[in-house]
């Protein structure tokens, strides 16, 4: 997941903020004053891996967001921002979803519109599911296999639904045979083989190969029931049709969004979700500090965004209202790329001379610092997947003793890759991000000590896919390194590094490979990941790819990310997940007053 587009549950879209080094030790310190048990707060971090006003929670009132950025659609095959994810669970369900609990055991699968987790035969190629009872849509109408089926068959039509994620497609119909429903010839509509439905309440896919995420892929929302009729394909975003306990009231893009209840949804179909309130709103707003200036004012409460307050309400919180504040890792990394197709970082020595000159505490500071920015990164596997071992593996010395930049182990990686003087290459951000600004212009300077002159090309971040996506322009731009963010789209090194590392997954525009990693070793460890149904042999082979990317030199990581969330003194039963990145989990989320 990345972060505008971006890939997963994780991908979110990060509010513009720009990052100021003189508030960090406010950051730091937290201002003294906790704050904790001001105006009703829970305190500081009470949400952080953990349920706060757990027993508060009252039926009733309306829940209020509010975001500096839209979803990139609320259409559940095409939308990829993790905050999209989070908030759809309102609106739509899936055959399993992730728990309804804090940290950890958020990421974990449970039964949604299915009576329980698949049944797995023919060696983890075939998985079966029966449909709950009484589970129906917002006219009241039973929701169906084929619903569930239609739903998931609109993946393949990326022709008019492009965005959302793959991976059903990838995995059911590896060689692109079925066309999708909107060209699907037989009469129904339904004719992807890899999907049975031998009755309204059983649903069998059968998949070509095994795959051991596949359940984990059917959690994603894209996997989300469609009813037929009710389909109105490229603008069914503006207007989704529910199976779960809310609707859509109405939506003005980019303004705001009401949903109401869904008088037709069953408390008793439905163990994941509680709808406390009668209503939830969404606010849109084009300044990130004004919504954080109401945030603070009580007129929200919460980011719907999820991307950490911007610095001067950051430092206006962390003062005086640190107990509405949790600090949580965001399970997204930071970091620069180098795209081998760009001379000299086809050579190896060239990339590693750019990960020991550059500053890591000057790259840590930019993000935000440690509280607002992150952990330095040592590797490119997020310690909330399995496999990642967070900083115990940092095998450059990035948070030891190169934290500051290696100046000397720079020169000789220089002279080994046959640039001895050093050499000149541009660096790629996207305009809209001003903390990747900061960071590219703090990467900037530190690569000037070694020799490396680098300029910076701000690149319009609404056209991401077309620019940095397209290896072709990659080349023809000159973009030797490219500063990005990833998350896990599901808590696994397939549903983190696939689309980055696995040669596959090159594609000419979309890519999310920029590295053009082409690494026969790699591949074949994916290769054995999928097939592998033993826990701890997946985590053995995870941490083995992880180590595979960092030997290759591929990636500079700059910060296992944190950030500085808000939560207003009304919510009740607030907890972040590992499930959405350390996000709050939206679907239970409660009033104590419901005024």
């Amino acid at each position: 997941m990345t972060t505008q587009r971006t890939s997963g549950r994780r991908k979110q879209a990060m509010a513009a903020a720009a990052v100021v080094a003189a508030l960090l030790t406010t950051a730091a310190c937290g201002g003294g004053n906790s704050g904790d048990s001001k105006n009703g707060a829970a305190g500081f971090d009470a949400a952080n891996n953990k349920v706060a006003q757990a027993s508060a929670a009252k039926k009733g009132g309306t829940l209020k967001f509010g975001a500096a950025q839209d979803a990139d659609s609320w259409d559940t095959t095409r939308g990829y921002y993790g905050f999209m994810w989070d908030f759809a669970r309102y609106y739509s369900r899936q055959l399993v979803t992730d728990k309804t609990e804090p940290g950890k055991a958020g990421a974990q699968l449970t039964p949604d519109l299915a009576t329980g987790l698949a049944k797995v035969s023919d060696g983890g190629k075939t998985y079966t599911y029966t449909l709950r009872d009484g589970v129906s849509w917002e006219d009241g109408k039973p929701i169906t296999s084929k619903d569930v089926k239609y739903g998931i068959e609109r993946v393949w039509a990326q022709d008019v639904l492009s965005g959302g994620p793959t991976y059903l497609k990838d995995v059911l119909d590896p060689d692109g045979k079925y066309q999708g429903p909107y060209k699907d010839t037989s009469a129904d509509h339904l004719g992807l083989k890899a999907i049975d439905t031998p009755d309204d309440k059983t649903v069998v896919f059968h998949l070509p190969k095994a795959n051991s995420d596949f359940e984990e892929m059917l959690s994603l929302v894209s996997a989300s029931p469609v009813r037929q009729d009710m389909d109105t394909k490229s603008k069914y975003g503006l207007h989704p049709f529910s199976s779960g306990p809310y609707k859509f009231q109405s939506y003005n893009p980019g303004k705001d969004l009401t949903l109401v209840r869904n008088t037709n949804w069953k408390q008793a179909s439905d163990p994941i979700r509680k709808a406390y309130p009668d209503q939830i709103s969404i606010k849109f707003f084009s300044n990130a500090n004004d919504l954080d200036q109401r945030l603070i004012a009580g007129d929200y409460d919460l980011d719907l965004n999820q991307t950490g307050m911007s610095p001067q309400g950051r430092t206006t919180a962390l003062k005086e209202h640190k107990g509405n504040l949790d600090n949580p890792v965001s399970g997204y990394i930071r970091y620069a790329v180098f795209p081998q197709t760009v001379k000299p970082f086809d050579n190896i020595h060239c990339r590693n001379a750019v990960i020991y000159g550059a500053d890591h505490v000057s790259l840590q500071t930019a993000r935000g610092g440690p509280v607002a920015g992150g952990d330095i990164g040592t590797n490119m596997l997020p310690p909330s997947v399995a496999g990642g071992e967070g900083q115990k593996y940092d095998p450059f010395g990035l948070a030891g003793a190169n934290k500051n930049g290696n100046v000397a182990k720079a020169k000789e990686e220089l002279k080994a890759c046959g640039q001895p003087n050093g050499f000149s290459t541009t660096i790629a951000v996207r305009n809209n991000k001003p903390v990747e600004v900061a960071t590219a212009e703090s990467l900037q300077a530190s690569l000037k000590k070694i020799g490396v002159n680098a300029q910076i090309d701000q690149f319009d971040g609404s056209q991401t896919t077309g620019i940095i996506g397209s290896p072709a322009n990659v080349q023809k731009k000159g973009y030797g390194i490219i500063i990005m963010g990833w998350g896990p789209d599901f808590p696994s090194v397939q549903g983190f590094g696939l689309p980055l590392w696995d040669s596959k997954y090159i594609l000419p525009s979309g890519n999310n490979n920029y590295a053009m990693i082409k690494d026969t070793a790699i591949d074949g460890l994916f290769d054995q990941y999928v097939n592998s149904l033993d826990d701890s042999k997946k985590t053995e082979i995870a941490t083995q790819i992880n180590h595979k990317v960092m030997e290759g030199g591929y990636y500079l990581p700059f910060v296992f990310e944190r950030f500085i969330n808000w939560r207003s003194d009304r919510l009740s039963n607030v907890y972040t997940s590992d499930a959405y990145s350390g996000m709050y989990d939206f679907v239970n989320l409660g009033l104590k007053s419901t005024k």
